[in-house]
């Protein structure tokens, strides 16, 4: 394990006595390395690195991760096979895999999935995107270790504490809009339809008109919009909704 990289920091954002997720970057470019990792350790998360399949293997087998974000293209063992692998052990299972690739053809991130990736982002991608995803594959995996406070921009959600800040004032949301909020923080900047929406916040057996998407973002927008701040909830024509990032 010579060639892997491995850091305790304590940020001063990081919740005193909390759990910190334990994160593994397997891949062979250093600067995107360096640049999640900062941004990783940013987030309160401790990071080890990988630069090839063979050497992400032999880390895991030594300290399990909580969390892998997995290049597809590395030397000596391909970021799919090493994903396949960890898959068909029975320690490995059910451990949060997201990966990372130049490929964007359709076939290629379906092959990723079903080979047991928990999501699968395209080169290039924005951090913001990348930290809200980890989040949300934790907090659907390993809850105990998704943080409980989020920050978009000057948008503050914390779950915890069901409260939402913004440049500092506080917002007061109703029940659907808040779900609305902590479901676009997850994915900041991505677009989502009515009907998507109506899935993530009102759950998909539940019958409620795409009408009603609208009325609960025009109280959402309401709210987060204050003086000297910028609407933060983005109208795209034909297509739907998204938040700014």
């Amino acid at each position: 394990m010579s060639s892997a990289t491995l850091e305790t920091l304590r940020p001063a954002s990081a919740r005193a006595g909390a759990a910190r997720p334990y994160a593994l970057i397997v891949e062979d470019e250093s600067s995107l390395v360096e640049l999640i990792r900062y941004n990783l350790e940013k987030e309160g998360y401790e990071v080890a690195s990988a630069v090839d399949g063979e050497e992400a293997l032999m880390i895991i087998d030594e300290r399990q991760p909580d969390i892998v974000v997995l290049d597809w293209m590395l030397p000596r063992l391909a970021g799919i096979e090493v994903c396949r692998r960890l898959r068909t052990r029975p320690s490995t299972k059910n451990l949060p895999i997201i990966m990372l690739t130049a490929k964007t053809e359709e076939v290629d991130r379906v092959r990723g999935l079903d080979t047991g990736a928990d999501d699968y982002m395209t080169k290039p991608f924005s951090m913001t995107e990348l930290t809200a995803r980890m989040r949300a594959v934790l907090r659907r995996i390993r809850p105990a270790l998704a943080e409980d406070k989020v920050e978009i921009g000057d948008i503050v959600i914390d779950r915890a504490a069901h409260r939402v800040t913004r440049a500092g004032a506080e917002v007061h949301l109703g029940p659907t809009e808040f779900r609305l909020l902590d479901h676009f923080t997850q994915h900041p900047g991505r677009v989502f339809s009515r009907e998507q929406l109506l899935d993530a916040v009102w759950g998909s057996d539940v019958y409620v008109e795409t009408r009603t998407v609208d009325v609960h973002i025009g109280r959402l927008r309401k709210a987060l919009t204050r003086e000297g701040c910028d609407d933060p909830i983005r109208t795209v024509r034909s297509a739907g909704y998204a938040l700014n990032v």
